[in-house]
């Protein structure tokens, strides 16, 4: 076994930082067909509990992806499992930062635990959890 950036530690963390746009609501429906209302329908969005638009969950979870490939534990890196709490909502505009902890690393293969969070700017938590992944070796053979 071997990690192609060196084996994470307990403890390590990392974080990514971004700003959800309108657009990502139709890039995500083009992506999967979620046309829920919520999504798009303002007067509908307005009745829920949310008091108004917001972005499909996938689109929120997604930056702990950009995480995970680009930051810890780095490229190569896959989910194999995850659990998450949807907490809060995320709406256009908002700025919402990724942020992963290691928990756990196996030491017969490139296996780590994570707890996860994706927090709003306004200090709110829109998901937590944890997750399972596995980092390949992606340099040539």
């Amino acid at each position: 076994m071997a990690w192609p950036q060196g084996a994470p530690q307990v403890g390590d963390r990392a974080e990514l930082t971004r700003t959800i746009e309108a657009s990502d609501i139709l890039r995500f429906t083009e992506i999967s067909g979620d046309r829920n209302p919520v999504h798009y329908d303002v007067e509908a969005a307005a009745r829920t509990r949310f008091g108004g638009i917001v972005v499909q969950g996938g689109v929120t979870s997604a930056i702990l992806n950009a995480v995970v490939a680009q930051r810890l534990p780095g490229p190569g890196t896959v989910f194999l499992e995850t659990h998450w709490k949807f907490l809060a909502p995320c709406r256009p505009g908002d700025t919402i930062t990724g942020q992963v902890e290691v928990t756990a690393v196996r030491e017969d293969k490139p296996i780590t635990t994570l707890a996860t969070r994706v927090v709003r700017d306004d200090g709110v938590v829109a998901i937590e959890g944890t997750a399972v992944c596995w980092t390949m070796d992606l340099s040539p053979a």
